[in-house]
């Protein structure tokens, strides 16, 4: 035998492939053959035994390859795994084995292979693929972001293969897997029936690969998978209408049915329709791109989804383009979960589970807005035709849906979904008009202040002067605005498309976002009792208990998917960013600002605000509501961009202490809710990895406009008091409610508790002043709403019927609704009273109702005005002693709080013989008639005044402290007839002596000028 054919014996030898390269198998046989040669030579052979050499010889050297593959049990396995390594290159071509090809024999593999030297190198000494590995290596084959700069040579052949680059080096991953899976189907049929299985399980991998790839396909980057799916199916269609291509039709068919089966059978991740909807409308709205990049396209396009009927919303659902926007995750029948796809059994989710599931849907929905952004815009800028015809159609759509945001559309749903379109339409074209706001939204953009208000204030235009005017908004002038209309406005010629674009945006989110947010609160508030009263019926072990969790269950898919569809992180970064234009925009024009430059803001503000008489009222109610929204449902959006709020917070105090720029004192007290979401909390908890929350704390503690903003929230407090119904207590408390917690904010603030303080600095030199003080105004609405509201706890929980089974009823909701806020408003109180806070400690009863609280806070008052207080007495239910109500440590507190007071010798003796000489004068007018008797304070009248609307006759010095209405000191007459009484010239000459004696015990010397 030569040395050529030995060595290509050798080289088809399969145990070769053992060895790192041709020349070590060779020397390995020499050795080898070497060995055997010197044993026969030793053993003399004897004539029987001479044609049995050969086979000796073989059994020797069988033996030797033996020891080569000892990691196998036969030579059959060798052989097997080489075939089954050989057999996964040419379904994957990929490869662990660069060695050079011109020592491979070329037999069984691929002339191209993608070579993984990642997991090469991580496997050390293997270089032949199995079906352990396999899968990893197939994984890391989809990841690489380019293959073909990983291929190389498989055979020694020099000749040029395109064909097999190209499939090796296949970058679109999903038409990879699709080529692998048609070589498995082939190796099945070639394949020898022990290697059968691992081809099935090739096959079987290509088709588990493809469904992990959509349904995570954020994992392969710069894949589009979607794209990839649809035109491999396009590819299929047009195969299908020739017959020589019908079978390649049938393939991707039977391909695609298999992984539709895979992914049905597990949709943790994701379900189908999640999958396949994002799939379906790539195609879908690609098309429609197409068509709206084209001008001839594109006019066919406009006219096509007009409505049939342009007066009814819901028509315009049904429309080419209302069909794509009515595409969410909200549900399609409200109440109705079944078949939803979304969010089923919330409750056997884990938190991260459903986290995933807001993320994949999130992430579609972005890619969504994007292209019905990029449809708009497109008709916009292609021709003014399409502009008018798209405008026209927006303007026309929004004026037909306007009776969305009528009381009545909550309370009717079936009539509102047969007459107006969907939330989900409104939420997706409010996502796509943000976008087009983007380009101006920047607080310090010269084309916001473009916007003319002029444009709300328009009354009905025909179309040829909807298209000249740039006017395509309808039915604006019907509403209300921040102040009435003084005189009938300039309109210019026409408007800009930043008017326009701002006007259908803030109508389209007043339309739908504001509706959702409002439907959103409902929600939580009906969880949050079908919780308790679950909790409840477990705890008791009703039979009810099951039908409850079912109801929460339900209520808490809606809600998730609704939280969803309203939480996409881009859609809501761009209406923060419109939302603060906005509050910059509102403040420059009630400032008087209608020039292309932002103006500096001062105070005094100045009197030029006309043009705030044409701006609908939605503007700022969008503004707070969607603030409002983030504090509860998103506030890192909050966080993330504290360094604009700054903007909102120049809006909020021009705005909420001023009825001349905002008449609507309702909006007025929305805008004391946006303050208390966009400041610090004092409950916050500091995140470490977060730094926004000090930056929400430095711009509100050094906000420039402290005191105006601190005036501006105690004004609109007092002007609370005289809105709406005066029986409707609940309502004025719940609008007082979100000051509370701010109020306190401030008062741990400097720069604001000295503002508060000059105001009460002010309030007591002008006590008696025609016009009260704004302070004391605030300051007797605290005292009357802590008596009333403590009053209507005590009552409501003397009236709740004993509680069975746990349940709140209706008095005690009552009772624990006025106790916190009477709590609130008497722990407000008494910051004022003293340069420090109340106390912290709460004293918990087993009822919701604290009684506890307000004595507490009623001690800190009275013993930081002075005064000893030994018992308390809630009339009609129970008595405390207050020393008996407190803990110890709160008793020793209040001892030695009372000890310090003692310490004041002098003025303790002046209060004392001031209360014994009020004593003596009630006993000597005792028997005074009741009309010499202030009807407040039942003590004898000094300066008897008239009221007058009532005409009742009342102290000077009571009502000047008492004054909670528009009512002002101007306004109130002396009654001259009662003055002449000598009983009351007897009392005024005794106040006035009392006065004096007053003045000198406390200053401790003789009478002066000034005391006389």
């Amino acid at each position: 035998m030569t040395d050529q054919e030995n060595n290509n014996n050798i080289s088809s030898n399969p145990f070769a492939a053992l060895f790192g390269s041709l020349a070590d198998a060779k020397q390995f046989a020499a050795i080898q053959k070497e060995q055997l040669k010197q044993q026969s030579d030793e053993l003399p052979a004897s004539p029987d035994d001479s044609d049995n050499s050969v086979s000796e010889s073989l059994d020797e050297f069988d033996y030797s390859v033996a020891e080569i593959s000892r990691s196998f049990r036969s030579q059959q396995e060798i052989c097997e795994q080489l075939n089954i390594n050989h057999m996964i290159q040419r379904i994957f071509l990929i490869t662990l084995d660069n060695s050079d090809p011109s020592l491979k024999s070329g037999n069984g593999i691929p002339s191209r292979c993608v070579y993984l030297e990642e997991m090469a190198v991580e496997l050390e000494d293997q270089d032949w693929l199995d079906m352990n590995n396999v899968e990893q290596a197939l994984f890391a084959r989809l990841l690489l972001q380019d293959p073909g700069n990983h291929l190389i040579n498989m055979t020694a052949s020099s000749t040029l293969n395109l064909s097999a680059d190209r499939d090796a080096g296949e970058r679109h991953i999903f038409c990879y897997l699709y080529s692998c899976f048609q070589r498995a189907k082939e190796e099945i049929t070639k394949v020898p029936e022990n290697l059968l299985p691992f081809a099935v399980q090739c096959r079987n991998l290509t088709v588990s690969n493809t469904r992990t790839v959509l349904l995570t396909p954020e994992i392969y980057v710069d894949q589009n998978i979607h794209e990839q799916l649809v035109d491999l199916m396009l590819e299929a269609i047009q195969g299908a209408r020739e017959y020589i291509s019908k079978i390649y039709f049938e393939d991707v068919t039977e391909f695609l049915e298999e992984v539709i089966e895979a992914l049905i059978l597990d949709e943790e991740v994701r379900t189908f329709p999640e999958v396949m909807i994002p799939i379906l409308l790539y195609a879908y709205l690609d098309i429609l791109l197409y068509f709206t990049r084209q001008k001839d396209l594109a006019k066919v396009f406009v006219e096509y989804i007009q409505p049939k009927d342009s007066n009814n919303g819901q028509m315009y659902q049904k429309t080419l383009l209302g069909v794509i926007l009515n595409i969410s995750c909200l549900l399609k029948t409200p109440g109705v979960v079944e078949n939803h796809g979304y969010f089923l059994n919330p409750s056997r989710s884990s938190p991260q589970e459903i986290k995933v599931q807001e993320a994949n849907v999130h992430q579609f929905m972005a890619q969504f807005h994007e292209k019905i952004y990029q449809m708009l815009k497109n008709l916009l800028q292609l021709s003014p035709e399409t502009k008018h015809c798209i405008l026209s159609w927006l303007g026309n759509c929004l004026h037909a849906n306007a009776g969305r945001t009528k009381i009545w559309a909550n309370q009717m749903p079936e009539i509102f979904f047969q007459m107006y379109a969907s939330d989900a339409f409104f939420l997706n074209l409010g996502a796509a008009l943000l976008k087009l706001c983007q380009p101006f939204c920047k607080p310090r953009s010269s084309r916001l202040l473009t916007f003319n208000p002029t444009y709300c204030a328009l009354k009905e235009l025909n179309d040829e002067e909807r298209k000249t005017k740039n006017v395509h908004m309808r039915g604006l002038d019907r509403e209300t605005c921040l102040i009435p209309t003084v005189q009938e406005p300039k309109f210019p010629q026409n408007y800009n498309l930043v008017t326009e674009n701002l006007a259908l945006t803030e109508y389209t989110l007043y339309l739908g976002f504001h509706r959702l947010h409002d439907h959103m609160v409902k929600i939580n508030q009906n969880l949050h009792r079908l919780q308790v009263a679950w909790r409840d019926a477990q705890q008791s072990s009703s039979p009810a208990a099951d039908n409850l969790r079912e109801q929460f269950e339900r209520l808490m898919t809606i809600y998730l998917s609704t939280k969803t569809a309203m939480t996409e992180p881009q859609m809501l970064q761009n209406c923060l960013n419109l939302q603060v234009s906005m509050a910059v925009l509102l403040v420059q024009l009630a400032i008087g600002n209608e020039g292309s430059q932002p103006m500096e803001l001062t105070f005094p503000l100045p009197d030029d605000y006309s043009s705030l008489a044409y701006v609908p009222e939605f503007f700022a109610d969008n503004l707070g509501d969607f603030l409002i929204f983030l504090r509860r449902f998103a506030d890192d959006i909050l966080e993330t961009s504290a360094d604009s709020l700054e903007h909102v917070l120049h809006f909020i105090t021009i705005f909420t202490g001023s009825v001349e720029r905002m008449k609507n004192p309702h909006l007025r007290a929305k805008l004391a809710e946006v303050l208390e979401a966009v400041m610090p909390h004092m409950d916050q908890t500091p995140n470490p990895l977060v730094s926004s929350v000090f930056h929400r704390k430095r711009v509100f503690c050094n906000f420039s406009y402290a005191p105006q903003l601190a005036e501006a929230l105690i004004k609109v407090f007092v002007d609370i008091e005289f809105t709406g119904d005066p029986h409707q207590f609940e309502q004025k408390f719940n609008y007082r409610r979100p000051m509370y917690p701010i109020l306190r904010y401030m008062w741990g603030t400097d720069n604001y508790r000295e503002s508060i303080k000059d105001l009460a600095d002010f309030a007591s030199k002008n006590l008696e002043a025609m016009n009260p003080p704004l302070f004391l105004r605030f300051l007797n609405l605290l005292m009357n709403d802590a008596i009333f509201l403590l009053d209507e706890a005590i009552q409501s929980e003397s009236r709740s019927p004993p509680r069975e089974g746990g349940g709140l009823q209706m008095f005690d909701r009552l009772a624990r609704f006025h106790n916190i806020m009477s709590n609130e408003t008497i722990g407000t109180l008494s910051l004022f009273v003293h340069p420090f806070p109340g106390l912290d400690r709460i004293i918990s009863s087993n009822l919701t109702f604290k009684p506890q609280q307000p004595l507490i806070s009623y001690r800190t008052i009275y013993l930081n005005l002075g005064y000893l207080i030994l018992e308390f007495e809630f009339e009609d239910t129970v008595s405390y002693d207050h020393t008996t109500a407190l803990q110890p440590e709160q008793q020793s507190e209040t001892l030695s709080l009372k000890i310090k007071i003692n310490k004041r010798n002098s003025y303790v003796l002046c209060a004392q013989s001031l209360a014994d000489l009020q004593q003596q004068e009630e006993e000597t007018y005792a028997d005074a008639c009741d009309e010499f008797l202030d009807p407040i304070m039942s003590t004898l009248m000094c300066d008897p005044v008239m009221l007058p609307s009532s005409r009742v006759t009342v102290d000077r010095s009571t009502i000047a402290r008492h004054l909670l209405s528009p009512l002002t000191m101007d306004q109130i007459r002396p009654n001259t007839e009662l003055r002449k009484n000598p009983a009351v010239v007897r009392r005024e000459e005794q106040q006035k002596r009392s006065n004096l004696n007053k003045c000198c015990e406390l200053n401790k010397q003789k009478p002066t000028p000034e005391c006389r």
